[in-house]
């Protein structure tokens, strides 16, 4: 999983990035709100982020708020970082959009056990987002047929909902994801063979009428 730390302090910048490395982490790192806003809108976004609160250019609360604003099927995990140490500033920061937070300066268990809850979040939701798909896919190819069905014993054709008679195969196609390739069957087949075979013996046997 890529992690990206954005932190202007160089100190805990080399921190976070070693104690994440070494944790068996891909990490990116960055020193300001701008380029961590340009990395997690683009395409192979970070799935887990580290910002801080208080860094050049937009700040780690605005970044929140921009990339709660994307469209995601899977939302990153956003951890800021903050030195304020009050409850208003972690209150403003779930406001803003993050998951969770870590106080300044950090314990580095306590930054792996955060991170690792972030993770577990992040595997829980594509699992839950795999099984959604899987569920739309198959409620979109299961239209299925159901009850007794009103039948012609001469025709075949079917009586709908409204009570008009039609072709099983329009029936059937109106109610299910079936789609039909028409052919003749040998029965059939040999049957319209001798249909017309006899009626052209007939026509070939039918009296001349004589012109007055």
């Amino acid at each position: 999983m890529n992690i990206l730390i954005a932190e202007d302090d160089p100190v805990s910048r080399r921190v976070l990035e070693a104690t994440l490395v070494n944790s068996g982490y891909e990490v990116s790192v960055t020193c300001d709100g701008n380029t961590a806003w340009n990395a997690l809108k683009g395409d192979n976004a970070p799935s887990l982020a580290i910002l801080d609160i208080m860094m050049p250019g937009i700040d780690g609360l605005e970044v929140c708020r921009r990339v709660r604003q994307l469209p995601a099927l899977i939302p990153a995990y956003l951890i800021l970082l903050t030195a304020l140490g009050s409850k208003e500033a972690v209150v403003r920061g779930i406001e803003a959009g993050a998951n969770d937070y870590l106080s300044k300066p950090f314990d580095r268990d306590e930054l792996k056990a955060r991170v690792g809850v972030g993770v577990q979040m992040l595997e829980l939701q594509k699992s839950l987002a795999q099984r959604v798909k899987e569920l739309e896919q198959a409620l979109s190819q299961v239209k299925q047929l159901q009850g007794m069905l009103p039948i012609c014993s001469y025709c075949k054709k079917i009586r709908n909902d409204q009570n008009y008679w039609q072709r099983v195969e329009g029936y059937i196609s109106e109610h299910t994801n079936v789609e039909f390739s028409h052919g003749i069957c040998p029965d059939c087949h040999a049957r319209v063979v001798s249909e017309i075979a006899e009626r052209r013996k007939q026509a070939q046997l039918k009296p001349v009428e004589l012109i007055a």
